[in-house]
């Protein structure tokens, strides 16, 4: 079935034929920023690129019910490289996630490019779109219950898209979901297992030999390690990396976790409200956000070794907006500690900030992190430069307690990370925290 060229077009399931045109976004004013960033989409080197997404919405119903989950999404991979995605449960990462192999429902419409070694996947025809998926590119789901046939064997299960594929016959598709199988670190007797049989460890496992059974080029992986324990994610993390070098493929990887994307990838991309706001090579990302929102997640994980962040832990109030009613301007100015008024009528475009950097807000301007100097608070009191504070809090961790401070090997999930760099994003808690510190060391005394 050929398949619609238009841009706007309903994306339609494969036995369904395209639907109502999309509504016109209410996210359109980001259309302006990512010229700004990164220059004309199409005038970018894309002749490495395994993965090219460009100007990507993604809105689900239509009229005046329509809800945009992505608006205006950029992206690019290459093969080798490891792009995590972060953000708050229903900021678009896992909508994202299914547009780039075109899995979602009927009622979505997108918008946009979303390049597969240069080939357009919306415009795919079904045929072609089927021999894409698994073999040039698989995604491990989030939910590996619901996403497993309840009433097929696990080994018959990995093997299915072997035998589909034509890549073997069923004696040698069999062997290879064995070596599958010892892959991931599964016994070779859980191929005769059903899904309910298996823990919710395994069960992931299973779906990451899956992925991996026709040698794809690109991994989706929607919050692969949600549901092991931090020895069997460790091992899993460890096993995503190998193939990447290994096999130079091209990775997605989504996670609430940033000490766990800063750890395993290349580059970490942050999403709010459906949009991309900070984008830059993982570690210095995560160690430095340059939007408050960034810096807020970064922050929200207790530092060991500093009291202060675990009496007073840094987090972020109030709640992620409702795509169907999003504040005008920058979406998240209504829970930005250093927002100026113009952040709640201006809609603040990705900005260049530094090599390989952007970030969407009016504080940072090219090269330097406006949002980590000398900025002012909700209430109007001005925040102390971070560098300067977190001095303070180290050197206090260290005086005190007598033990180093061990924020460059914090351990988190089995994932070597720092925490607690990001500014505080409530303003005065960081304050309070070092004086319940003290107040408790001295009574001890």
């Amino acid at each position: 079935m050929t398949e619609p060229t238009t841009r706007g077009t309903r994306v339609p399931a494969p036995s369904q034929a395209t639907g109502a045109e999309a509504p016109d976004a209410t996210s359109r004013d980001e259309t302006a920023s990512r010229t700004g960033a990164e220059g004309d989409a199409t005038s970018r080197d894309t002749s490495c690129l395994l993965l090219d997404v460009r100007d990507l919405r993604i809105t689900y119903g239509s009229g005046t019910r329509a809800v945009p989950a992505v608006r205006g999404v950029d992206l690019t991979l290459r093969a080798g490289e490891k792009l995590g995605i972060a953000g708050e449960s229903g900021c678009g990462k896992s909508t994202l996630a299914m547009a780039l192999l075109r899995l979602l429902p009927p009622g979505a419409t997108l918008e946009g490019e979303i390049l597969l070694d240069g080939e357009d996947v919306r415009t795919m025809a079904w045929g072609r779109l089927r021999a894409v998926r698994w073999a040039g590119a698989s995604i491990v789901f989030q939910g590996a219950m619901h996403s497993l046939n309840a009433v097929h064997r696990i080994g018959d299960q990995i093997l299915e898209p072997i035998l589909l594929h034509r890549l073997a016959g069923p004696e040698e598709g069999r062997r290879r979901v064995k070596e599958l199988l010892r892959h991931v670190g599964l016994p070779v007797s859980r191929a005769t297992a059903y899904p309910h049989e298996l823990s919710g460890g395994q069960r992931q496992r299973v779906m990451i030999a899956m992925a991996l059974a026709c040698d794809p080029r690109l991994i989706i992986a929607d919050e692969p390690t949600t549901a092991l324990d931090v020895m069997i994610q460790a091992q899993i993390l460890r096993l995503i990396e190998g193939l990447v070098a290994e096999k130079g493929i091209g990775l997605v990887m989504i996670s609430h976790d940033l000490a766990v994307l800063a750890d395993t990838c290349d580059r970490l991309a942050i999403m709010y409200a459906g949009r991309v706001v900070e984008e830059g090579p993982a570690r210095e990302v995560y160690d430095g956000a340059l939007h408050p929102y960034g810096a807020a997640l970064s922050g929200a994980f207790p530092r060991i070794g500093d009291p202060a962040s675990r009496f007073a832990p840094r987090g972020l109030p109030g709640d992620p907006p409702d795509p169907a009613s999003l504040p005008t301007g920058c979406t998240f100015h209504p829970r930005c500690p250093v927002a100026l008024p113009s952040c709640a009528t201006e809609p603040q475009p990705l900005r260049p900030a530094g090599p390989g950097r952007r970030a969407a807000c009016v504080r940072v301007e090219e090269g330097v992190a406006g949002t980590r100097g000398d900025t002012t608070s909700g209430d109007g009191e001005t925040a102390p430069d971070d560098a300067t504070s977190r001095a303070g809090a180290e050197g206090d961790a260290t005086s005190q307690d007598g033990a180093p401070d061990d924020a460059t090997s914090r351990t988190h999930n089995g994932a070597t990370s720092r925490t607690g760099d990001a500014p505080d994003a409530a303003s005065g808690t960081d304050d309070a925290g070092h004086d319940g510190a003290d107040e408790a060391r001295s009574t001890k005394a």
